[in-house]
Formats: C-alpha cells, sequence, structure tokens
C-alpha cells in the first residue's frame, strides 16, 4: 500500500482554499484533475474566480504559467508558434506559442472560432504540437485550464464533443455563500494574495507524484463497477452516446488521484462516486425528447442509484 500524500498537498489546498472561498471541493477536484494528468474545463459565468484559481494553482505548483485569452480573431499561430525567417542566420526560426509552458489558462475557449479551438487537440491529448510539418514536444508536467462563459452569453461557440472529450473533468464555481462573500469582500484583494502566494511543490516532485498516483490500486471489483458505469450510459434511452473507453479509463484515472488525496492508496467505490459529476456531466448528452439537459450532479446521481455496487 502506498503511503499517504504528502503534507505539501495539503498545504496547496489549504492555501488555496484561502484565495477561493468556500470552493474546497471544487479546488480538490482540480488539483485531483491534475493529478491524473487530466486536464479541466471551469465553465460559469465571469467573476467567480475561474482565472484566479488557475493562476493561484500555477504559482503553489511551480509551474510555469500563460494564459491565452481566447476571442472571434484568434488564429492557431498564436496559440502554437509562428517560424519567422531569421536574415542574419538566412533560415526560418520558430518562435513557440504560448502553449510551451507547463500550465495553460484558455481563457474563455468558446468565445474562439472552432478553427482556432482546435489547435490545442494534439496539445492536450498527446502533449505535443505539429507546425510546419514538424513535431515538438510541450514541457511537462502539462496541464491546460480551461474556462467556458455558459452557451446563452453573446459570442460563444459551442465546444465540439471532440474538444470537450479532451478534457478529464468540467466543474462549476457558482457564486460564494453569504459567509465566503462577505469574507472576500472585507478582505485583501485577490490579485495581490495571488502574486504573494509562494511554491509549495517543484514541478520535478509533482511528476513523481503523478506516477505514484497512477500506481494507486484498483481491485477487480471497482474495475468492473468503471465498466458497469460505462455499460449503462451506452445502453440508456436517456443519452445520444455512451462514456467512451477513454471516459472510462478517465474514470479510473481520476478516482486513483481522489483515493490518494484522501490518504489511502486504494481505490473505493466512494472515490469513483466523488468524481464522477464532474469525469461524465459534459460527456453525456440527453437523447433527443429526454428534455432539458440535467445538471451533472442529476446526471452522476442517476448513474449511481440505476448501477448497483460491485
Amino acid at each position: 500500500m502506498l503511503a499517504p500524500q504528502p503534507d505539501s498537498l495539503q498545504q496547496v489546498l489549504a492555501a488555496a482554499g484561502r484565495i477561493i472561498l468556500g470552493k474546497q471541493h471544487q479546488i480538490r477536484l482540480a488539483l485531483a484533475c491534475l493529478l491524473a494528468r487530466g486536464h479541466l474545463l471551469i465553465e460559469d459565468i465571469p467573476g467567480v474566480g475561474k482565472t484566479t484559481l488557475a493562476h493561484g494553482l500555477a504559482r503553489l505548483l511551480g509551474l510555469e504559467f500563460q494564459r491565452i485569452q481566447f476571442t472571434s480573431d484568434l488564429l492557431p499561430a498564436d496559440i502554437l508558434g509562428v517560424s519567422v525567417f531569421d536574415r542574419d542566420a538566412g533560415a526560418f526560426r520558430f518562435h513557440p506559442g504560448p502553449v510551451f509552458a507547463q500550465l495553460i489558462l484558455a481563457d474563455e475557449v468558446n468565445r474562439a472560432t472552432p478553427k482556432a479551438q482546435s489547435a490545442l487537440l494534439e496539445a492536450m491529448e498527446e502533449r505535443q504540437v505539429t507546425v510546419e510539418g514538424q513535431t515538438r514536444p510541450l514541457p511537462e508536467p502539462f496541464f491546460v485550464i480551461a474556462t467556458q462563459n455558459p452557451m446563452h452569453q453573446i459570442g460563444t461557440f459551442p465546444l465540439p464533443e471532440s474538444q470537450l472529450d479532451r478534457f478529464l473533468m468540467r466543474i462549476e464555481l457558482g457564486y460564494p455563500d453569504r459567509a465566503a462573500e462577505r469574507e472576500l469582500l472585507a478582505g485583501a484583494d485577490r490579485h495581490t494574495m495571488v502574486a504573494a502566494l509562494a511554491p509549495l511543490l517543484a514541478p520535478e516532485t509533482l511528476q513523481g507524484l503523478q506516477q505514484k498516483v497512477a500506481a494507486i490500486h484498483a481491485a477487480p471489483a471497482l474495475i468492473d463497477y468503471v465498466q458497469a458505469l460505462a455499460e449503462h450510459t451506452r445502453h440508456s434511452a436517456d443519452f445520444e452516446a455512451g462514456l467512451s473507453p477513454r471516459a472510462a479509463l478517465g474514470l479510473l484515472a481520476a478516482s486513483r488521484a481522489w483515493a490518494w488525496l484522501e490518504g489511502r492508496g486504494h481505490v473505493l467505490p466512494e472515490d469513483i462516486q466523488a468524481v464522477l459529476p464532474a469525469v461524465a456531466g459534459h460527456r453525456l448528452r440527453p437523447s433527443i425528447g429526454a428534455g432539458v439537459a440535467p445538471a451533472s450532479s442529476e446526471v452522476a446521481r442517476r448513474l449511481i442509484e440505476s448501477v448497483p455496487l460491485p
């Protein structure tokens, strides 16, 4: 059995919780997503702390940070980089784009056109980019946090299913409760607090933790449970399509990360159920005639009730 997670991870959770007040569960999900080597989509209205959370995690984890503001006129070259002719050298020289960083904030990703959105597909899946016929590896660890405005807001382009499936988790921050908002209003400026954060982990340490998380034990019965959840969505009349094998792998990886954050070296059904809303909610689209899409928590509740524990 693996040892419990180091105190530094608890310190990261506590420090981030002092920046994003009253959202400890969402912060925990974000850190679990990173430990599982996934990518995170935060969907919510402007002004609830999405960008602050991304910037705060980058500083606390000691990761090189780049922010890309997605707009309707953004081009793939603005993300990936471009070759410029160097007259002194007599050759073209590649200038890397902002994607060549360890933590990327793709801010308001659904305000860009599908062409610009697609520039992230290879990076998120294969951790490399191909520009002008040459493949270039991205730094490790590599973590994308994308923020998305609700679909009803003006000037948004919905993310295609292929893009959504690249995100291991989707979360919502929501409004703070009254006590948290009061503390926010009476406290220090959040930008100042983020700028003052000191790294609590080194990138090399984080990579080591990701390897340990991947080795967390999942019993055959737990794998059966993941399979049963995925198979239920594939045969359910409520959804256009069920969870893919990639989604099932992601659910297991996220469950391992959650178990690690809970201080255990093995996965329990409760770990799977804890991450299920964030992993499955954005991948399941209601079938025609099923009505309005339910919230992620409601999708997960129905799945948990419909699929018996192993």
